[in-house]
């Protein structure tokens, strides 16, 4: 009879590891994961302030910077992205950037989103200025300090849909901009508002209903609309949640200034 030690080959010592590894429950909590550069969650005692803001401060009581000049299709128009600052006693010492976003200007992650609209989404972006060059003008787009989910802008580049050259001439906003839940706190908790600012940014238009939270987006190409997927706070309590009915608006983006539902 051959020995036990002969039984056992490498090929079968790797299955009975593979197996022992196998074996154990491996669970993951969002929170868990960061990105490259990213502090830990859990590795700060305080965690209140990520990617989160006091609801009553004003910009004078947060401390911010501006990050970069945005290039926008409308050539007298720029954009500034302003961004909160990190607390540099909550940092590791192997996170390098004093902001709430991976290698600052370098990752401020610019995207080509839809024909003649790039796209920028941030962490902490806490407001965006308007800047006129004709008239040297600066204005912010909100008054006070909010968390920008993502900014749609005119593409710098000239686009076309169908062979056809296609300007924009607006701004859309995704945003939590009220403590709608009144827990004190401005984060992802609250309920994510849908705007539409004109060329110079001096007006703006809620285009999802007040009592909406906007889960995503979608474009139609051959109609050139865009669908907004959003869930409803039906029993006010003023954050969404995945109980509540989740409907869908469009509107036209060659004249974004009134959304429908779908559905």
């Amino acid at each position: 009879m051959p020995s036990l030690r002969k039984l056992i080959t490498p090929a079968f010592l790797i299955l009975l590891l593979t197996t022992a590894a196998c074996s154990k429950k491996v669970e993951v909590n969002d929170e868990q994961i960061s990105a490259p550069d990213q502090p830990a969650i859990d590795s700060v005692s305080d965690t209140s302030s990520f990617n989160s803001i006091q609801g009553n401060l004003s910009f004078g009581e947060i401390a911010s910077e501006p990050n970069r000049i945005i290039l926008t299709g409308i050539n007298q128009h720029r954009l500034v992205s302003v961004y909160k600052i990190q607390n540099k006693a909550a940092k590791r010492e192997s996170y390098r950037s004093d902001y709430y976003y991976y290698d600052e200007s370098e990752s401020e992650h610019v995207q080509h989103f839809m024909p003649g609209i790039d796209l920028i989404y941030g962490y902490n972006l806490l407001n965006v200025a308007h800047y006129d060059m004709t008239t040297e003008k600066l204005n912010f787009l909100f008054d006070h300090p909010v968390l920008v989910k993502s900014l749609y802008y005119p593409s710098f580049e000239q686009d076309s849909i169908d062979d056809k050259p296609i300007n924009r001439d607006y701004y859309l906003m995704s945003v939590y901009d009220n403590d709608t839940n009144a827990d004190t706190l401005i984060n992802k908790k609250d309920l994510r508002r849908f705007y539409y600012f004109n060329a110079s940014g001096s007006d703006k238009t809620q285009l999802i209903p007040p009592d909406y939270s906007v889960v995503r987006s979608q474009y139609d190409a051959p109609n050139d609309v865009m669908y907004i997927f959003a869930r409803q706070d039906t029993n006010h309590n003023g954050t969404a949640e995945k109980k509540e009915p989740l409907h869908v608006f469009w509107f036209d983006l060659k004249k974004p200034v009134q959304a429908k539902r779908l559905y």
